[in-house]
């Protein structure tokens, strides 16, 4: 299986900024993309971002132009950056796996979670 280790999260006021990181690490053969979602309290879990290894990338329309996604294929990591964060942004950050791992023939997988929260 593959494990996932989220941190950067924490408490920031209106118009701050947060990094998040997300290092995948076990039985990995190879990383179909890597990314993050989120989720309010009695929300939904929602996409935010994912970049394929491929290079592709994908972004929510209440991402565009505050969170920036990136990756360290090396290092089996992906990065979000959010600026300009909104009290609305508050939300627990997933980090999202798709790939094949040692034992599954596909594979989706989920980080513990980071939270955010972004109040004045």
């Amino acid at each position: 299986q593959v494990q996932l280790a989220e941190s950067g999260g924490g408490l920031v006021q209106p118009g701050g900024s947060l990094r998040l990181s997300c290092v995948a690490s076990g039985s990995i053969n190879s990383v179909y993309s890597m990314g993050w979602y989120r989720q309010a309290p009695g929300g939904q879990r929602d996409l935010v971002a994912y970049r394929t290894t491929s290079g592709v990338i994908n972004v929510a329309d209440f991402a565009k132009g505050r969170f920036t996604i990136s990756r360290d294929d090396a290092k089996n990591t992906v990065y979000l950056q959010m600026n300009s964060l909104k009290p609305e942004d508050t939300a627990v950050y997933y980090c999202n796996f798709k790939g094949v791992v040692v034992g599954t023939l596909v594979g989706d997988f989920w980080g513990q979670g980071t939270q955010v929260t972004v109040s004045s």
